[in-house]
């Protein structure tokens, strides 16, 4: 598993509007059963949660998605579903938004 690496989100009651998670949790931690990723939201379905900064909007086969910072959260790696493509060009703008729910800047 790889540092922003996305995943196909295999849970039925949220999939519709969170087809993606973004595992973000550091690659020295892969040994631990658990994982920290951000939902991804279709941009249409989502836009109403979008805050600057705090949701970076990728673009993964031709659709925009936002990552909802403000709904990270702890999962088993178990749950995630197929590896989708890694965005980790992006990298600056998660830490930028991790930052900013952390220390507020």
């Amino acid at each position: 598993m790889s540092q922003f690496t996305v995943y196909k989100n295999n849970n039925s009651k949220t999939k519709k509007t969170f087809p993606y998670l973004l595992d973000i949790q550091s690659d020295l931690l892969d040994q631990i059963r658990t994982t920290i990723v951000i939902p991804l939201g279709k941009y249409s379905i989502v836009k109403h949660q979008v805050i600057t900064k705090l949701c970076p909007i990728v673009e993964i086969d031709g659709n925009k998605y936002a990552a909802i910072t403000q709904q990270i959260a702890g999962i088993e790696r178990t749950l995630l579903g197929a590896e989708v493509i890694n965005i980790s060009n992006h990298r600056s703008e998660f830490i930028d938004a991790i930052d900013l729910i952390i220390s507020g800047i």
